[in-house]
């Protein structure tokens, strides 16, 4: 009887051990910025371009000294590429009422009077803890074939705290910043 509540006992600790803690899953929001008017009736976002190391379910803390450190039981919600498309579309649609705004990874499709293509870089923290998002921006006319106008921003934002809930905040921050600066851009052209 001894050896079998051993063994009974045994076999529990070793099923316990193959148990993980659910994961916390994060996703980015949009946030409110200034209305603008463009002459463009329609604008399409193509798909996001995503630095590979950024393209994990893992949240990426920073990436220093040639290592990415990541949370360990914290993740994305969606693939990040995803839920950038989507969050930079509902910012833009915010932010240019009378203008149809939409993304090339969604359902919809029409002849966009301008492309809008992003490429992200970097979007992690430095040594001082601040959120730093590189993006290259292009936006071209439909009919052309060279971008009206390129540019590449950097944007940082510190975070409250150096709380994940308070990373993905700072994240979302940082994204309607580069919307703000994209809608300039997108005016210009």
């Amino acid at each position: 009887m001894t050896r079998i509540a051993a063994l009974t006992a045994a076999l529990v600790l070793l099923a316990g051990c193959n148990t993980s803690p659910t994961p916390e899953l994060y996703t980015l929001a949009a946030v409110t910025g200034p209305p603008r008017h463009l002459a463009a009736h329609s604008v399409e976002l193509r798909r996001i371009g995503l630095a590979g190391y950024l393209d994990r379910p893992e949240i990426v803390r920073a990436s220093a000294d040639y290592q990415v450190h990541v949370t360990s039981n914290q993740r994305w919600g969606e693939s990040l590429g995803g839920m950038l498309d989507r969050v930079i579309t509902e910012d833009l649609v915010e932010r240019l009422p009378g203008t149809a705004v939409f993304a090339e990874s969604g359902a919809i499709s029409t002849a966009p009077d301008l492309i809008l293509e992003i490429d992200v870089q970097r979007f992690d923290t430095d040594a001082s803890g601040a959120l730093v998002l590189l993006a290259q921006v292009a936006v071209r006319h439909a009919d052309a074939r060279q971008a009206a106008h390129a540019e590449t921003l950097r944007l940082n934002v510190q975070p409250a705290s150096p709380a994940t809930r308070d990373l993905v905040a700072a994240m979302s921050t940082a994204l309607g910043k580069l919307t703000d600066a994209i809608v300039g851009i997108l005016a210009r052209s």
